[in-house]
């Protein structure tokens, strides 16, 4: 039972956190300066932190549905977990594609698209908790705070990486 008790409290931020530690080693070998430092940090936040966590999430959605919908407070042979599922894979498939397609229009439509999702769903885990007492771990627990907490995060390091990236190429056009 502490398995999974624990599983549940770290699963939701294991893969930012992995993405964050993949995104430094990459950094620190590479030698990144200035710029280069918050798009590489946030490319590994996108195709890790986003897109293995929402595949995970997906798999769990589509391969486990009973079990996870007691997990968030839903009654099982909820038809709403495929489309979950669905969205999840999607947007966790769009996140590693991030590795591929690394313009700031393209991670600006994913974190965009993320935040949209992510945050309203956040904000109904908060209105189950609030309204009907829903205290179930995927409902109140770290889910809900990542829900609401992480599309910000990805925010403002996309903000910062497409800020920085443009004074860099504006000044370097300058000069050209």
């Amino acid at each position: 039972m502490f398995t999974m008790s624990f599983m549940d409290l770290i699963w939701p931020v294991f893969f930012p956190v992995l993405g964050a530690i993949v995104g430094l080693v990459h950094i620190l070998w590479k030698h990144y300066k200035g710029a280069d430092v918050f798009r590489v940090f946030l490319m590994w936040q996108l195709a890790i932190g986003l897109g293995l966590s929402y595949i995970y999430a997906g798999f769990g959605h589509l391969a486990f549905p009973d079990q996870v919908a007691a997990s968030i407070g839903w009654p099982p042979g909820n038809p709403f977990q495929r489309e979950v599922g669905m969205w999840d894979f999607s947007i966790g498939l769009v996140g590693l594609l991030c590795l591929k397609y690394r313009s700031i229009g393209f991670w600006s439509a994913t974190v965009i698209a993320f935040g949209i999702f992510s945050i309203g769903a956040g904000i109904g885990h908060v209105y189950e908790l609030v309204v009907h007492g829903d205290v179930s771990i995927n409902n109140a627990g770290p889910v809900m705070y990542v829900d609401l907490l992480y599309p910000v995060f990805l925010g403002v390091l996309l903000f910062l990486c497409a800020r920085r990236y443009a004074v860099f190429h504006s000044a370097r056009n300058e000069v050209d």
